[in-house]
Parts: structure tokens; C-alpha cells; sequence
């Protein structure tokens, strides 16, 4: 948890990025080694030094990963998804031989028993809906309809719990013959307002809630473990602290969908923009409280629809950009980084994103297909940034081919400082061969 000071209140943002940074550089917990302490210090240093855009000692190495330690272990992505002690061999295996400068999570995998307990409608999974050994799949549809907007608009948790979670989760299917909670405001009301929760469908819906409940505490407690293994004993920091969406992407994600989104911006543009507003302070509470729980100040938002060839610039300044700045000035404003995963190209955004109101030094950007010269001359001195190295190269290359494009680009763009090398897109698979050109030339050549 987070030690938040006394005087919290009368920080700066900059005080405030200052005191979440070195309580997560200096985390109280006992090492397996000093060398493991020395390591772990060293390379929260080099990240913070990016994150403040200064010359860390070398480039920091950060790649982004799938299920390819699963791959690499030589078990399947469907085993290490119910077996904890695969993907705790699987994962520390992978952490261990690649040594990479930040943490590789197990607990980005999911836990399959618990998708099955709550039969989940909405994404397919190893072994269920994917083949054994591959990532899972999102399944899109219209989970929430051209007509719910109102009612999501008066009151998203109520909507999700009584509309859209029993839609996509077969289990609480029951939920949506409760009431609103809001209905027990008096005494006399309590039990009519209750009588739902009594019908036997509703039980049983909350008995499997439960007992789903009881499965997520059986695998966090096996990934504590996995994690800490990693951190404490080989010295690697993690750099996912709290997770959120742009509202836009919470939208057309998984609740409307590509299609039903993009009809919205121009059937009903004004409510699509209300119920974005409405999502804002929901998106910063969720980055910031999970950020306060695991006293990790990077708060990781993965951006979807926003790339270009999706919208126009000029939608893109009405319907993504204006909320998704809401959320990212409200994470600087409680001392966390937003950390943002830029997929596809963002070669036409780059003008829109630079804004003045977001302060230098808070947030980090990792980019996809997006030409990083033109990254490097925009956001240059503004906010850290980092990605790029194809997957596709990672997959089919050779480690000379890896190595080379590696040091290409940290000729090109790292040469001021604020960056980091990483992969552009989440990499499922890979060659053990090319994962260590990557990240040994990184280290090696990234030298400042």
C-alpha cells in the first residue's frame, strides 16, 4: 500500500510524482541478495531518470509480453492458465534467463477456473473458444445497446451490475432481477427492495459470485508468490502498478463495440460524449486506487481505437482525445504516470497529443507502428517514450536482423535521454535466440 505523507494535500504534482517514485524505488521488502537489491535499485533508477527525461547510465530494456513464456517453457498457454505451478515455473524461468529491466507478470495470464465459474460470453480463451496454445480472443458484440445510453449515463454501476454484467457472464445472468440498491432508503422499503435476492436463480448466481470469488483468492495467492520471486530475488522491478481505459475504448471496446460506436458518433453523437464525461472520474479512480494498492505509481492504459485510419483527426479531437486528457491530468494529479500503450499507428495524433496542459516528465509512451523520428521530435523533452521493435521482426528475423534494427533506433532517438526500448505490440511469440538480441544489445548498446 501506498504511505501516503500528511501533507499530501499541499503537494505539487511534481512532489507528489517524486514521493510515489521513491517509495516504489525503495519498497520495503527483504531481498534474497544484496546483488538482487543492487539490481533491483539500479534499474528503478534508470526508469525513474526516463520518466523525469533525463540520460539514465543506459537504455532501459522493457519489452512487452504475452503468453510467449508459456511458449518458452514448453507448455501450453492453456495449462499455465489452471496450473499455477507451470506458470510459476514458466514465469520465472523466462524472468530469470532473460533478465530483462522490468518485471514480466504472471498475473496478466488470468486464471481460466475462474472465466469458466463465471461463464464468460465475451471472450474465448485456451481450451476454450482458442486452440491450447494461444492468446485469448476478445468475442465483440452490442453487449450494450443503442438504447442504454440513459441509463448508463444515471448510474454506470447500477447499469453494469443489473444490464451489462449478466450479459456477458452467463453465471449472474439471475442479476438482472435485482433492483437498483438505490431503492433501500428507508426502513419500511428494506425487504420489498430485497425480495429479489431471495428467488432462488438470484441465490444461486451469488453462491457462484462467491465461489468465483473464492477461486480469484486461490490464484492471487499463487502469483503473489511468482512475483515476489522475481522482484526479490533477481531484482526487477514492475512497472504495471494500476490499470484504466480511455473512455472511449471503455465504450467501444467490449460494451458497444466497433460498430455500434461508430454509428453513435454520428446517430448520437452528444450522448456517446455524456457517457464518455460520466466514465472520467471512474477511469482515474480505478488507475489510482489500484496504483495506491500495490504502492506502484505506473498506471498502464492500452489504447485502442484511437489509432489512426480509425477516425479522423478531427473526431479524434471530439470523441478520444478530449476525455482520455481528463483521465491522464487526473492520474498526474494524484502523483501516478499514465503509461500509456499506443497500438497502430499514431503518426496523425502526434500534433493533438503534445499538449500544453500536461506537464512534462509525468507520462510514458510506448508506440507501435508510429514513425519514431517524428515521436522522437514531437514528444522530445516532453514525456518519456519508447517502443516499436516489430513483432513481426521478433518473430521471423534473424538475432543479426533484431540487433540491427535495435541499434538503428537507439542511434535515431535515444540519444537525449527519456527513452526506452521496447517492443510495439504485446508479443505472443517469438524465438529465444531473437528475445536475447533484443534485449542484450539494448543493454549493451544503449550505454550513455
Amino acid at each position: 500500500m501506498f504511505p501516503k505523507p500528511e501533507n499530501w494535500e499541499k503537494m505539487s504534482i511534481d512532489e507528489r510524482l517524486a514521493t510515489r517514485l521513491n517509495a516504489w524505488a525503495s519498497p520495503a521488502m527483504e531481498f534474497a541478495s544484496l546483488d538482487a537489491e543492487k539490481g533491483y535499485k539500479q534499474r528503478a533508477q534508470m526508469i525513474m531518470d526516463v520518466v523525469h527525461l533525463k540520460k539514465p547510465e543506459r537504455v532501459p530494456v522493457i519489452p512487452w509480453w504475452g503468453v510467449y513464456p508459456a511458449h518458452y517453457a514448453g507448455v501450453t498457454v492453456q495449462e499455465v492458465m489452471y496450473d499455477y505451478e507451470k506458470l510459476g515455473a514458466a514465469w520465472r524461468k523466462f524472468n530469470a534467463d532473460f533478465l530483462p529491466d522490468a518485471l514480466v507478470s504472471s498475473a496478466l495470464v488470468g486464471p481460466g477456473k475462474v472465466f469458466e465459474l463465471l461463464d464468460v460470453k465475451n471472450y474465448s480463451w485456451p481450451g476454450h473458444g482458442t486452440p491450447a496454445n494461444t492468446s485469448y480472443q476478445c468475442i465483440e458484440d452490442e453487449y450494450m445497446t443503442a438504447d442504454d445510453y440513459d441509463a448508463f449515463i444515471v448510474d454506470p454501476s447500477n447499469f453494469f451490475m443489473r444490464t451489462y454484467l449478466p450479459r456477458i457472464l452467463g453465471a449472474l445472468g439471475p442479476w438482472s432481477m435485482l433492483g437498483p440498491w438505490t431503492d433501500i432508503v428507508e426502513l419500511p422499503f428494506v425487504g420489498l427492495a430485497l425480495v429479489p435476492a431471495g428467488l432462488p436463480p438470484v441465490q444461486q448466481a451469488f453462491k457462484t459470485f462467491l465461489e468465483a470469488g473464492q477461486a480469484i483468492l486461490e490464484w492471487i495467492s499463487a502469483v503473489g508468490p511468482i512475483e515476489g520471486a522475481s522482484i526479490a530475488g533477481l531484482g526487477l522491478p514492475n512497472t504495471i502498478g494500476g490499470f484504466t481505459k480511455a473512455p472511449f475504448d471503455t465504450l467501444g471496446d467490449t460494451l458497444r463495440g466497433t460498430r455500434g460506436i461508430m454509428l453513435d458518433m454520428y446517430r448520437q453523437p452528444g450522448k456517446l460524449i455524456a457517457a464518455m464525461e460520466r466514465i472520467i472520474p471512474i477511469a482515474i479512480d480505478m488507475g489510482v486506487r489500484n496504483a495506491n494498492a500495490g504502492n506502484n505509481p505506473f498506471v498502464f492504459i492500452p489504447l485502442h481505437k484511437g489509432a489512426d485510419g480509425f477516425m479522423s483527426n478531427k473526431d479524434f479531437e471530439k470523441f478520444y482525445w478530449p476525455t482520455l486528457k481528463a483521465v491522464l491530468l487526473g492520474l498526474i494529479q494524484a502523483g501516478t504516470v499514465p503509461y500509456l500503450f499506443v497500438e497502430g499507428g499514431y503518426n496523425q495524433r502526434l500534433d493533438i497529443i503534445v499538449d500544453s496542459d500536461i506537464p512534462a516528465g509525468h507520462t510514458v509512451w510506448m508506440f507501435d507502428h508510429t514513425d519514431m523520428k517524428e515521436v522522437k521530435k514531437k514528444l522530445g523533452g516532453w514525456a518519456c517514450f519508447g517502443g516499436n521493435v516489430p513483432g513481426s521482426l521478433l518473430k521471423t528475423g534473424t538475432p543479426q536482423e533484431v540487433s540491427d534494427y535495435v541499434k538503428k533506433l537507439i542511434d535515431e532517438v535515444a540519444q537525449d535521454g527519456g527513452y526506452i526500448l521496447a517492443n510495439g505490440a504485446v508479443l505472443d511469440d517469438s524465438t529465444p535466440e531473437n528475445v536475447h538480441a533484443m534485449i542484450d544489445t539494448g543493454k549493451a548498446y544503449g550505454k550513455y
